[in-house]
């Protein structure tokens, strides 16, 4: 171990040594980042002219590294500041939260004396009300002598933990160098995915990867970037996926990989949502509620060590260990992220606008790797994150049962909420800019809802707290409001009272790029991310980004393809298109019967052409996807996809069985789209296809063709699993016929 240093953030190392007692998060809710940023600026513009701000600081204590930012300094009075803003009551404020706060101070502290030869030094904890502007100063004269303790105390508790984590990973580096493929041989197209992917992480660059489903993506994409976290000191993978099944296959693939190498002790952690994670969603996350929540910090030590002896930490895994030690699993996944080699859980957790793998990555300065699967999904996923929309009909009801303080604050919002729905004539409307006067009202509702919170710590309302989040979050992507979203009404339709209003997002690309620049390589791949220019102007990839379309190992003789170019599926055209689509079903069943999927752009068009398909063919077994489907009805229509058996399986293109499905050899062996797949041109889409215009040139495009054709090519990739695998598809719509859409299907396809 000699020569090996182990890095640490200073606020990492305190939260690992200084926090102790009960999980508390009565003391909420914080400000913004966006108002804790404004808070700090006010306090370091009241000092004076020499005061130093954002002070860099590091030491070291053997062979550990201790790095930094102190917020402020002032020579004058040789006083060092750490600066907290907060709302409400701050004598309320958990003990616990407080010693932490010293506890980081009393570090940076030790490292300026240390730099600059200090003997004393004046610390102040400079607390700043966010709605009073008033500052609370709490200080404390403390020698150089006295500070080195406090630092060799807590860097000692620290480094018996991080000489643990430096063996591991001199082990895990050794063992992934010498890792092999865990299946022997890559599968046709797996080995050029991967020769990509470790490029990427060579050059440092992101990777847009347009892969054939069947390949075996997820295996092709880690076990190179894991290669690449020996190689190029990488600390982490994060592997993300917009959906189960895509963090499942994920999950199995870190699995093969461990398994075929009994040395390597490569942890892999799997994130769960925080409401399938509580183990009391009827309790409130502190200790004097939830007993999972007290003496959480007191016990995690000993969960934590347990936790790191394990390879595969799983969700049900982490439940365990949590349980066992009897503190709380979504809180105790949390706080494994950080000695976690592999990471696998939804977008959110690295692109959302609070995305806990990104705050993470940035405060302890991981070098990390991002993969994407199931890429296509980006775009609208993170269109989502970026969106926000409140319902009148909420607020109406919140008034009447609101706790009288919040009366008359939600009531001001209610005013001009009617303003707004007043001056509007249209059902729906976009509007260029913010309303000034609602977003006062709403920003003075949420600090009013806020203050009362901090207030009455035991009070709980569900209806408030849902609108004051949902409030919390408008008014926070309105601070970053600009052409890449829209403001827009939708006022109530058949009697329905009041309007919904949206922070609509179009663009992601601005609020996405400095996820990607922060990680060291980016990886988003999908077997439909044609055309690349589309992806990357939307989510703003780096200008250096790699593109790559791996070669099928498919043969176009597997797969017939043809186009049914004397039907329209046109919205004017559909009770005409029924009759020769149940025809097209019937002939291509007679003539090769076995397991179909027959898509339709929706329910309604599926339903009616499923009942006359049943009237016509009544001894071919049908089953449909149900308009609200739980897991156990998902399973069951899956089920019906048997070796032996037989029928139509009719669904919704872009559903549950448009993608992530598999089902080799005879379990299907065609597929009907009876859909160009195309949005729905409305309103709002319009809105879109105007903006999209105005930015990028190609509003129809990137509205609603390139949209449309990923979901047929994912359904269509549903038939051909494997290389032994052989099917038909039929693509209903004689537009599939045009060159424009012919060269956005792909290209190993012979399209008869």
């Amino acid at each position: 171990m000699d020569g090996i240093s182990y890095t640490v953030a200073v606020r990492a190392l305190c939260e690992f040594t200084a926090k102790a007692g009960d999980l508390d998060l009565r003391f909420t809710p914080a400000p913004t980042a966006q108002e804790g940023i404004a808070g700090h600026a006010v306090v370091t513009s009241r000092r004076g002219d020499d005061y130093e701000r954002e002070v860099s600081l590091s030491g070291a204590f053997g062979a550990l590294r201790v790095r930094g930012r102190a917020d402020g300094y002032d020579p004058r009075q040789n006083q060092l500041e750490e600066i907290k803003t907060f709302r409400g009551d701050l004598a309320k404020m958990p003990a616990n939260h407080r010693h932490l706060h010293w506890a980081q101070l009393k570090i940076y502290g030790h490292l300026l004396c240390q730099t600059r030869g200090l003997e004393q030094l004046r610390l102040a904890l400079v607390y700043f009300d966010i709605g009073s502007q008033k500052e609370t100063l709490l200080q404390e004269d403390m020698d150089a002598a006295a500070l080195r303790v406090f630092w060799e105390e807590q860097c000692g508790r620290f480094l018996a933990w991080a000489g643990q984590e430096m063996a591991h990973r001199a082990l895990r580096d050794e063992q992934l160098k010498a890792m092999r493929f865990p299946h022997g041989e890559f599968r046709p197209g797996q080995r050029q995915l991967a020769e990509a992917m470790y490029r990427s992480s060579a050059r440092g660059c992101a990777l847009l990867a347009q892969a054939p489903t069947g390949i075996g993506k997820s295996v092709g994409s880690l076990f190179p970037l894991l290669k690449a976290s020996a190689e190029h000191g990488l600390d982490k993978v994060f592997f993300l996926a917009a959906k189960t099944s895509g963090r499942r296959m994920a999950l199995d693939a870190a699995a093969s990989i461990t398994r075929s190498a009994p040395l390597l002790p490569l942890r892999t952690l799997e994130l769960a949502a925080r409401n399938t994670a509580c183990e009391h969603p009827d309790k409130a996350c502190h200790g004097e509620s939830c007993p999972l929540a007290a003496g959480f910090y007191d016990r995690l030590p000993a969960a934590r060590a347990a936790a790191v002896h394990e390879t595969m930490l799983e969700r049900a895994t982490v439940r365990e260990i949590a349980l066992a030690h009897g503190v709380c699993p979504y809180y105790l996944q949390t706080e494994l992220v950080r000695w976690a080699d592999v990471v696998v859980g939804d977008y959110n957790y690295y692109f959302d606008i609070s995305a806990m793998l990104y705050s993470l990555t940035q405060l302890n300065g991981w070098k990390v790797a991002v993969l994407a699967d199931e890429a296509h999904n980006m775009v609208s996923r993170a269109r989502k994150m970026y969106s926000a929309e409140l319902d009148h009909a909420s607020l109406r009801l919140l008034r009447k049962t609101a706790p009288e303080a919040l009366k008359k604050p939600l009531d001001k919002v209610h005013r001009q909420w009617l303003a707004l729905e007043k001056e509007q004539d249209e059902t729906y409307q976009g509007y260029p800019a913010l309303p000034e006067k609602f977003m006062g009202a709403l920003q003075a509702a949420s600090n009013a809802i806020g203050d009362y919170m901090a207030e009455h710590p035991a009070w709980f309302d569900a209806d408030v707290l849902e609108f004051y989040f949902l409030g919390l979050h408008f008014t926070r992507l309105a601070e970053s409001f600009g052409e890449h979203s829209l403001f827009d009404i939708s006022k109530g339709e058949g009697g329905r009272a009041g309007s919904v209003l949206c922070i609509r997002n179009i663009v992601p690309a601005p609020f996405l790029k400095p996820r990607f620049e922060a990680a060291h390589a980016c990886a988003l791949f999908s077997a439909t991310l044609s055309p690349w220019n589309y992806f990357s102007d939307t989510l703003g990839m780096p200008d250096n980004t790699a593109w790559i379309d791996v070669e099928s190992p498919f043969d176009a003789e597997q797969l017939v393809v043809r186009v049914a170019g004397h039907i329209s599926t046109r919205y004017q055209h559909r009770e005409r298109s029924l009759a020769p689509i149940a025809r097209l079903i019937g002939e291509q069943y007679a003539s090769q019967p076995g397991n179909y999927l027959a898509f339709f752009s929706s329910f309604d068009y599926m339903d009616k052409a499923a009942d006359l398909f049943c009237a016509e063919y009544p001894q071919v077994p049908v089953w449909r996807q149900p308009r609200r489907m739980d897991e156990v009805e998902r399973e069951a229509f899956l089920a019906r996809f048997r070796e032996d058996g037989r029928g139509i399986g009719f669904a919704v293109l872009g559903g549950s069985f448009g993608e992530g499905i598999d089902l080799p050899g005879a379990r299907l062996i065609g597929a009907f789209i009876a859909t160009l797949g195309l949005p729905q041109i409305n309103p709002v889409n319009e809105q879109i296809r105007q903006r999209m215009d105005a930015i990028f040139g190609a509003g129809y495009d990137y509205t609603y063709l390139y949209p449309g054709l990923q979901k047929v090519v994912q359904a269509a990739g549903r038939v051909i699993r494997t290389t032994s695998d052989r099917g038909t598809v039929h693509l209903i719509d004689d537009r599939f016929a045009r060159p424009e859409v012919r060269r956005l299907l792909p290209a190993w396809w012979q399209i008869a």
